[in-house]
């Protein structure tokens, strides 16, 4: 009776998680539900369920890397001596994501070594409660690769760890795995269900993950953590819902969330400066687009109310606070 009673409770709340992100009518939700009981996985790493595919200006194609052969990394012509991205997808995600992609492009627009994450076959819809307890084997394996890179000869201060969702706390738990601090996190709107709420700090992205801990807030409070885990936080364009976002509250919230990503890319590929205000109090709604900038003008930027900012890598380190941004529309921003 017990067992019954608790399967129906996980059912119940997975059915509401599961609904944020996609409608219930793209799959047979309850078959789908008994699939998801036999997905977790727990074995040691490397996994045959976990790719590393390496992005050079040598292999814009990307090939499949594997830290036991390290001919792979040389093949696909990666230079220890530049500075690579770790870019890790979210739930129901892929690392050949549109979104994904325009991300690792802009990354190669400056030369980077960009190394996509794979994790597609462990977090499926609508297995959201599995993909959370996957996330534990992913960012170990992918700490593995973190170290077998240092050993490459990569510099910490040269690698970036880039994640989307699920993907951003992935970032953070790699450093349950790591003798030595991580440089630099960018977490891409971290994933909120369940984690904000009821995730330790192990098992989520803090700040204490890296020397610097950038997070990108696009839909907080919804797909997207409303709390302030980094050492540099944006709320870009009041944080909560994007105004390029139409539809119903499910389309505006995906929308909002995965514009995270191309805001990102945007601002890697253009160098572009933003502008922005200090806000202690987080993505709050009324620090909504474009109230705080209606009344713009030289003064306030002269008296330092107003300030420009560059998101992503050219963030200086020292940056640190919480801070109202306004970017413009994400232009190309590929997603599904």
């Amino acid at each position: 009776m017990k067992v019954i009673v608790v399967f129906i409770l996980v059912l119940h709340i997975t059915t509401e998680i599961y609904s944020l992100f996609l409608p219930p009518a793209l799959l047979d939700l309850p078959r789908g539900l008994l699939k998801c009981f036999m997905f977790r996985k727990s074995y040691g790493c490397p996994h045959e369920d976990i790719g590393f595919v390496l992005y050079t200006p040598k292999s814009k194609r990307g090939k499949l890397v594997d830290v036991r052969k390290p001919k792979t990394f040389v093949k696909a012509g990666y230079i220890p001596e530049h500075e690579t991205a770790i870019i890790i997808h979210g739930f129901n995600g892929t690392q050949t994501s549109e979104h994904i992609m325009y991300l690792k492009d802009a990354y190669l627009s400056r030369r980077y070594n960009v190394i996509a994450v794979d994790w597609e076959r462990l977090t499926t819809y609508p297995c959201y409660l599995s993909s959370l307890s996957n996330t534990k084997l992913v960012s170990q394996c992918t700490a593995q690769l973190y170290s077998f890179l240092t050993y490459m000869g990569s510099k910490i201060e040269d690698i970036t760890c880039v994640g989307h969702s699920l993907g951003a706390h992935i970032c953070g738990m790699m450093s349950n795995h790591l003798t030595s601090k991580q440089h630099r996190i960018i977490g891409l709107d971290p994933a909120r269900p369940l984690i904000q709420d009821h995730g330790t700090r192990a098992f989520r992205l803090t700040r204490d993950d890296a020397y610097h801990v950038q997070i990108i807030l696009t839909n907080a409070g919804f797909l997207g953590q409303s709390t302030l885990s980094g050492s540099v936080n944006y709320c870009i364009n009041g944080g909560r819902d994007q105004p390029y976002c139409t539809g119903n509250k499910i389309k505006r919230s995906r929308c909002s969330h995965f514009l995270a990503v191309c805001y990102l890319a945007n601002a890697i590929f253009h160098n572009k400066k933003n502008l922005g205000v200090p806000c202690p109090r987080g993505c709050v709604m009324n620090n909504r687009f474009p109230f705080i900038f209606s009344h713009t003008n030289e003064i306030d930027l002269l008296s330092g109310k107003l300030r420009y900012f560059k998101l992503g890598q050219d963030t200086p380190d020292y940056g640190h606070g919480t801070y109202c941004i306004r970017v413009e529309h994400a232009n190309h921003c590929p997603f599904h």
